[in-house]
């Protein structure tokens, strides 16, 4: 893994803190690694940690991985997800949502 510079880091973990003000240390922990990661670097950290928040609940907190599973393609299993994505955002106290039609690719 390649070096993240410590005002990277300190960025991100401020946009972490400031979205995610009640999320669990093992989640945040994983959110933020998926922020620093290569492929996000180029973005602003605000940016770089909401990806990586979307991401990761999408993976481990709703049933998106179930329904590609089941046939359905990416844009079908995102839309089915949407409600649950944000009912963990809203348990953590996110300072924002995930809109049903926020492509968040970027």
């Amino acid at each position: 893994m390649s070096k993240v510079s410590t005002g990277r880091q300190r960025a991100v973990n401020k946009a972490l803190t400031m979205l995610l003000s009640q999320a669990p240390y093992s989640d945040t922990e994983k959110i933020r690694a998926l922020a620093n990661d290569r492929k996000l670097r180029s973005l602003p950290p605000s940016v770089a940690v909401w990806l990586a928040t979307v991401t990761h609940v999408r993976h481990e907190h709703s049933d998106y991985d179930d329904l590609l599973n089941e046939g359905y393609d990416r844009d079908a299993a995102r839309f089915f997800v949407v409600d649950q994505i944000n009912e963990v955002l809203t348990r953590w106290r996110a300072t924002r949502l995930l809109e049903p039609e926020e492509d968040e690719e970027q």
